[in-house]
């Protein structure tokens, strides 16, 4: 039998003893299920509702397997041929409503084909944790990612709370993502030794936050992470987001307090209102040195007014008592006033990446590809203070070069020829551009914004080397 079969099986079993067993809840569906099931009227919850006694909205029982939420959940494009010829399978063909006719049936021959997949799905883990070795109902729940972090769980969440236009136009101040829309993982970058320490702890953290506020230690939850351009700060925030399964909001300090200047102490607020109410979640407040900059200039007052919320809006969250970790980021350290420094706990640096960290890099972002005679080292020898940003950006102009050639295979020249064409471009950040000049600039691209563009690019690599 194929694994089509085995697939729309477990999505039947699934559901079937999902609507039997009313202790389960939205957490023990695993979220490739969860996803077909989530309310389209993400507004209407209430207490009465099934599913939402402890969460702002809930999956209704019955959920209903059919062929639409059967192949969206298994990918299975045609799940009634998968398992039309087995003798306890059944089709409502009016309204497309997949059955089980015999579920003893279903479940021996399920658990004759499929045993290893009880260990991964925590609704199957409760109902024949007996039967299977190894299954573990509370380790299969843990191992599956949270309903908090469903894109339709925060946008039914952001929907529910901040419904009527003005707070919708706030929304657009911020970036939130579920940790699904996440493509880096913590394993994917180079980090020190320090960085990893340093994320390390807030991890345990983060694990250890009944305790943490047991024993009163509450200040904590608050990193500042330093370094230039490109070396990897938002993508390391974002990857963290990924692995703990936190959704991710981020905004820029300069935006918020320039759309709307008369409501700017008020938007500073709401940023964190959307924070508290999304928790638990990683809060990203990039371009940090803003705040001082504002503080020491002659800005506008409602401006200088929507910093000092900021600052004492931090200091009123907290990773122990919110479910909050707020991370802020800043490209110039150097500009920041001892009133910023103080409100976190942990500044984690990041540097430009040494030369055996551009090796890794290299490895890294190449892998997929087919390159004759590649030396990484010896191109990491050569792009002295280039960051994982600017590397991927000579990886593209190789690409690009050999394409033109018509060529799909690179060669080791291929990039030293690319670390040369990127060096002088680079250049040109550096020249005085005098009137009539303006056209090299258009031809050239947007090198002016080619370093902070790619700030969020991070250092990616594996761990083994």
């Amino acid at each position: 039998m194929s694994d089509a079969a085995l697939d729309v099986v477990e999505f039947l079993l699934t559901a079937s003893l999902y609507n039997d067993n009313r202790e389960l809840d939205e957490n023990d569906l695993p979220p490739r299920y969860r996803q077909v099931f989530w309310p389209d009227g993400t507004t209407d919850t209430g207490p009465d509702r099934p599913g939402s006694d402890d969460s702002p909205l809930g999956i209704e029982r019955p959920i209903r397997a059919t062929i639409d939420t059967a192949r969206r959940a298994t990918g299975v494009e045609n799940p009634w041929s998968a398992i039309s010829e087995l003798m306890f399978s059944d089709r409502d063909e009016f309204s497309g409503s997949l059955e089980l006719t015999q579920r003893d049936m279903a479940e021996e021959w399920f658990l004759e084909r499929g045993e290893e997949r009880v260990l991964h799905n925590p609704v199957l883990a409760h109902a024949f944790g007996e039967e299977v070795d190894g299954a573990d109902y509370e380790a299969a729940r843990e191992a599956n990612r949270p309903v908090q972090a469903d894109r339709a769980w925060i946008d039914g969440l952001l929907a529910q709370y901040f419904a009527d236009e003005e707070e919708e136009e706030m929304l657009d101040l911020v970036d939130i993502r579920a940790p699904e829309e996440i493509e880096t993982t913590l394993d994917d970058l180079v980090l020190t030794e320090d960085q990893e320490a340093e994320i390390h702890k807030i991890v345990k953290a983060i694990e250890h936050r009944e305790y943490l506020a047991q024993i009163g230690l509450r200040e904590i939850g608050k990193l500042l992470f330093v370094g230039p351009p490109g070396t990897g700060k938002t993508s390391t925030a974002r990857a963290l987001a990924y692995d703990l399964d936190l959704p991710f909001v981020e905004v820029k300090l300069s935006m918020i307090t320039s759309q709307y200047l008369g409501e700017t102490a008020k938007n500073v607020e709401k940023v964190f209102e959307v924070a508290k109410r999304l928790s638990p979640c990683i809060l990203f407040m990039d371009e940090f040195d803003f705040v001082a900059k504002t503080r020491a200039s002659d800005e506008h007052a409602a401006i200088k007014r929507a910093v000092n919320t900021l600052l004492k809006s931090i200091d009123n969250i907290s990773l122990i008592q919110d479910d909050v970790l707020l991370i802020g980021a800043t490209n110039h350290p150097d500009q920041l006033d001892a009133a910023a420094w103080r409100r976190f706990d942990e500044i984690v640096n990041f540097p430009k990446p040494d030369t055996g960290m551009r090796s890794d890099i290299l490895r890294l972002i190449t892998r997929p590809m087919d390159i004759v005679d590649f030396d990484p080292d010896e191109l990491a020898a050569e792009t002295e203070g280039l960051t994982g940003s600017d590397l991927r950006m000579v990886l593209r102009e190789a690409v690009l070069d050999a394409l033109t050639e018509e060529r799909t295979a690179l060669t080791q020249e291929d990039f030293v020829d690319a670390i040369k064409d990127f060096e002088e471009r680079d250049n040109l950040k550096d020249l005085d551009m005098i009137e009539g000049d303006h056209d090299a600039l258009v031809a050239g691209g947007d090198i002016s914004g080619s370093g902070d563009a790619s700030a969020d690019g991070g250092h990616s690599h594996d761990h083994d080397h």
